[in-house]
């Protein structure tokens, strides 16, 4: 069984920035992909950013040139790197990783980020 650990919501100041972590565990076999997600209250869960087996990334037009994501292939991790945040978006963030042969998709519990003044 796969588990997904995330970390490193809170609270920040508008220009401010936060970093964000994923950790998985379990037994994952074979080609994944890892990214990030984020729900606002009332709104659907929105793509934030991912990333591939070979570094390719992907991001929302929102948050590009603003998130950067990444990981760690050692210990199947990811991290987004969150500059210049802004009040929209305040969100919870979920972590996300998808199992490319069994199209098994598992999701994290959810850290909050709140950006306010």
């Amino acid at each position: 069984q796969v588990q997904l650990v995330e970390s490193g919501g809170g609270l920040v100041q508008p220009g401010g920035s936060l970093r964000l972590s994923c950790a998985a565990s379990g037994n994952i076999f074979g080609a994944y992909v890892m990214g990030w997600y984020r729900q606002a209250p009332g709104k659907q869960r929105e793509l934030v950013a991912t990333i591939s087996r070979y570094d390719s990334t992907n991001y929302a037009d929102s948050v590009k040139g603003r998130f950067t994501i990444s990981r760690d292939r050692v210990k199947i991790a990811t991290y987004l790197q969150m500059n210049s945040l802004k009040p929209e978006d305040t969100a919870v963030y979920y972590c996300n990783l998808l199992v490319l042969l069994t199209s098994s998709n598992y999701w994290g519990q959810g850290t909050q980020v709140t950006v306010s003044s």
